[in-house]
């Protein structure tokens, strides 16, 4: 057993010995898939603490001949799959966190040569038969090893983009690119590659690394496919966690949930776990990372970018164009970069159907409001925001004239560069100026109802706060919406909602650019 070559299954027996492991076994089941179709390539990108590393080790431990790892499998998924004593424990496991790599090198332009040395070191040793030349490349060590044994091999790159996201030097970068285009651009080499599996937070660079990397298929966070229930927890592991643990599933969805793939409902498994592990919800993203990532980039205010944080700021999605970004920290050329970066680090997540990104959850908001608070530019956010917890509170207590005063401020501030009198812009004078109910609710815009569609629906996440039912109104009454509300039977929507509701009419007055409120609190029997 070896660092590089075939390490074994130490680092993922730690894994299973940690209080919380949720099984993920099946993904070896859909990469054997992946071999026997010949789509050996696989490149997964995700945010931090998402469980990638954690896959690696799962793969190393299950290929690795290093190893006997059946025992180590047993009570799991995989050990029923079909496939599971195919290619269990056969192949040469090459494993290489570049991350670590590069952190602990001394001298960087020396990564590449230091790296490729200690993999064949192991190798001499592995393969003592075998005459190793001083000046051989990695890929042409493991050719000799395949032509004279038949041994093939499975590549596992952990955090394979750290080089993109670090400012290496020019020298080191095209020693990188030699290294990659060696390693999975050779002919020669492909027979002797069982799986090549990489990972990394950004997907593959769109200039120089695409050339190296155009034969691998892509899993990111805008479409995993079918990996797309295996790097992340889904609702179904949570709700199971939680019940188990005692903890609130409701409450933990809030917090946590957001990322949507292919049917799944994607959560961040390292806030999943510290959350259970303390029986706290909490904001533990900011023990990992920095909201500057997203002040660093809003900054850039690149035209429209300082409205559409507004706008997702206040629990509304924004179009966004994913397809031009380069995947590299010195290609933003608009707000769709900066967005599909953002995207693609965790901070926002992406309706691909829609094609719009929004905050995903309330742990994620938090990064947001932080980032914010230390940008002048967003001083008026700032105070709507600090407002907005005693707006709630006004509201459910029936202060209307709060409620209007809060919309005429909150009104005035979303309508840069659009209509003031726009129902866009009215609708998110209102997500904003509630912006503090995204802790306590489910808000539902344009909620189908008994005879039409509810504006805005605040849904509480714990039965001691009031539904809300919201109908807005241009040039119209205040009266005239709550009666709306009630003639339309707009509450038989909450049917399974057994609380208290109040229904806010809300009238704006375009010539007047005014608000009034009316609020009616309505008992379910």
């Amino acid at each position: 057993m070896g660092i590089y070559l075939n390490p074994g299954t130490v680092n993922f027996k730690e894994t299973l010995a940690a209080p919380i492991y949720v099984d993920k076994t099946m993904m070896i089941a859909e990469l054997n898939r992946f071999i026997d179709r010949g789509n050996k390539y696989v490149c997964i990108s995700r945010p931090r603490r998402f469980g990638k590393t954690i896959a690696s080790n799962m793969i190393c431990a299950y290929y690795s001949k290093g190893c006997d790892s059946r025992e180590l499998f047993a009570p799991f998924k995989i050990a029923s799959d079909s496939s599971f004593n195919d290619k269990i424990n056969r192949y040469n496991v090459i494993k290489i966190d570049v991350n670590s790599e590069y952190q602990n090198t001394l001298h960087k332009e020396q990564l590449i040569s230091r790296l490729t040395e200690k993999i064949k070191r192991e190798m001499r040793r592995e393969y003592p038969q075998i005459d190793f030349s001083d000046n051989d490349s990695l890929p042409e060590a493991m050719l000799n090893i395949y032509s004279e044994t038949g041994d093939t091999f499975v590549l596992i790159m952990d955090e394979y983009d750290v080089l993109v996201r670090e400012d290496v030097s020019g020298e080191l970068f095209s020693q990188y690119l030699s290294f990659l285009n060696g390693l999975f651009k050779s002919d020669t080499l492909r027979p002797a590659i069982l799986l090549a599996y990489l990972t990394g937070i950004l997907p593959i660079v769109r200039d120089k690394i695409q050339s190296k990397l155009n034969n691998f298929e892509e899993y990111t966070i805008l479409d995993a496919y079918e990996l797309a229930e295996f790097v992340g927890f889904t609702s179904q592991e949570v709700e199971t966690l939680c019940r188990s643990h005692g903890v609130d599933f409701a409450e933990c969805r809030l917090w946590y949930d957001g990322y949507r793939q292919r049917g799944f409902e994607i959560y961040n498994p390292r806030s999943v776990i510290q959350c259970i592990r303390y029986n706290e919800f909490e904001n533990y993203w900011s023990k990992t990372s920095s909201y500057e990532v997203i002040s660093d980039y809003i900054r850039m205010n690149f035209d429209g970018t300082r409205d559409d944080v507004v706008r997702l700021l206040a629990g509304e999605s924004v179009d966004v164009n994913v397809l031009h970004f380069l995947n590299t920290m010195n290609s933003f050329s608009s707000k769709d970069d900066v967005f599909t970066y953002l995207i693609h680090v965790g901070y926002l997540a992406y309706n691909r159907k829609d094609k719009t990104c929004r905050i995903p959850n309330k742990e994620i908001h938090e990064e947001w409001q932080a980032a914010v608070s230390i940008d002048s530019s967003y001083a008026v956010t700032n105070r709507i925001i600090a407002a907005s917890k005693s707006l709630l509170s006004a509201t459910i207590n029936g202060d209307a004239s709060a409620v209007a005063s809060a919309l005429d401020a909150s009104h005035i501030h979303v309508t840069s560069n659009r209509s003031y009198n726009n129902e866009d812009a009215l609708q998110s004078a209102i997500y904003l100026a509630f912006i503090y109910a995204l802790n306590e609710y489910t808000v539902v815009k344009e909620m189908t109802t008994g005879k039409g569609f509810a504006d805005v629906v605040f849904i509480p996440v714990h039965a001691d706060r009031p539904a809300l039912v919201i109908e807005l109104k241009r040039n119209g009454s205040a009266d005239g919406a709550v009666e709306q509300i009630k003639n339309r039977q707009y509450f038989d929507s909450l049917s399974h909602y057994h609380g208290r509701l109040l229904f806010v009419g809300i009238n704006y007055d375009e010539k007047e650019k005014t608000h009034t409120c009316e609020i009616e609190r309505f008992e379910k029997e």
